[in-house]
């Protein structure tokens, strides 16, 4: 019998998954962790794909007036923004003959479906950090192109160079501030639809029998407030490096956040959150707060959630 290419579950993979008689246990090692979505806001949108909203522009200061003089005219000005959601999807074929030859075809089944919800959510990670509607349309824009100019307010610049950076990310979730969009009328979050037996393309010629899972998600990242996202860019790795993590510069940014940062959290990888918890060591840093200092990994500063993003690159150019 021959092989299908990598593009299909194949006989090889069947047979790495079966020991005696039973289907395996699968070690995940490429899973990654990425605490976003126990935070996030979603909002259903007002429009078939994505969200209008409006928001203010200028707001009317009043007139010192003097007796028997008038008041100047004002008016406050509004400004429309739309964010389109994209749709990512997946298609799981696994050849019914082929999972026939399981102890187990449902269990079989469910080791390929494991790895399909695992990749998805890792790609939505990577597109809410690096998401870029610009280069590539079907996306929608996540947090690091449009905060990709030290110029503006909401951007920080730890001072690193070159292209071995990383960033800190700050939302403020809220329906005002920052949330998660999703079509009109659709449904929210990921959705797994077992299709059943249907007629796929052969790997060379004709069609063949396969069991099809498919697997979508259609979300979209609105903004109402710049000042509730916070990029803190440039910050040089190995923390050795001159220009590493300044929790000063997290301070700073912090206090920039409406309603005394209400909702925020901060996002980091791994190698910065290292550096958060080697900082803990330092009994005097009162910034930091993990329910055990010596025993658990750091899990807020100054009152602020810390989560753990893997999808934030090591390798991530300047910033200027």
């Amino acid at each position: 019998m021959a092989l299908l290419s990598s593009t299909k579950l194949t006989l090889a993979e069947l047979a790495k998954r079966i020991d005696d008689s039973s289907v395996q246990t699968i070690a995940e090692v490429l899973n990654e962790t990425n605490e976003f979505l126990a935070d996030a806001v979603w909002i259903e949108g007002n429009q078939p794909g994505g969200h209008k909203g409006t928001i203010r522009q200028t707001l009317p200061s009043g007139t010192w007036r003097k007796l028997n003089d008038g008041v100047t005219e004002e008016r406050s000005e509004t400004r429309q923004i739309t964010e389109s959601c994209g749709i990512l999807e997946a298609l799981s074929k696994v050849d019914v003959d082929l999972a026939s030859m399981a102890s187990n075809p449902q269990q079989f089944r469910a080791t390929e479906d494991v790895a399909f919800l695992e990749g998805m959510g890792q790609e939505f990670a990577s597109t809410f950090i690096y998401g870029n509607a610009d280069t590539d349309p079907e996306e929608f824009n996540g947090l690091a192109p449009r905060l990709n100019d030290l110029s503006y307010g909401n951007v920080y610049n730890n001072g690193g160079s070159g292209s071995d950076l990383t960033s800190i990310y700050i939302v403020q979730w809220g329906v005002k501030k920052t949330h998660f969009i999703y079509p009109k009328n659709s449904k929210l979050g990921l959705s797994s639809e077992d299709l059943g037996k249907m007629l796929v393309d052969g790997e060379d010629s004709g069609e063949f029998l396969a069991w099809v899972t498919d697997f979508k998600i259609k979300p979209g990242l609105f903004v109402h407030d710049a000042r509730s996202v916070i990029r803190i860019a440039n910050i040089e790795t190995p923390s050795s490096s001159s220009n590493s993590f300044d929790d000063d510069t997290l301070l700073r940014a912090l206090r920039t956040l409406p309603n005394n940062g209400r909702g925020a959290v901060i996002y980091a990888n791994s190698t910065l959150l290292a550096d958060m918890d080697i900082d803990i060591k330092d009994k005097s840093n009162v910034n930091y707060q993990p329910s055990n200092g010596w025993g658990l990994p750091t899990e807020y500063f100054r009152g602020v959630p810390v989560r753990q993003m893997d999808a934030i690159l090591n390798t991530e150019s300047a910033v200027t």
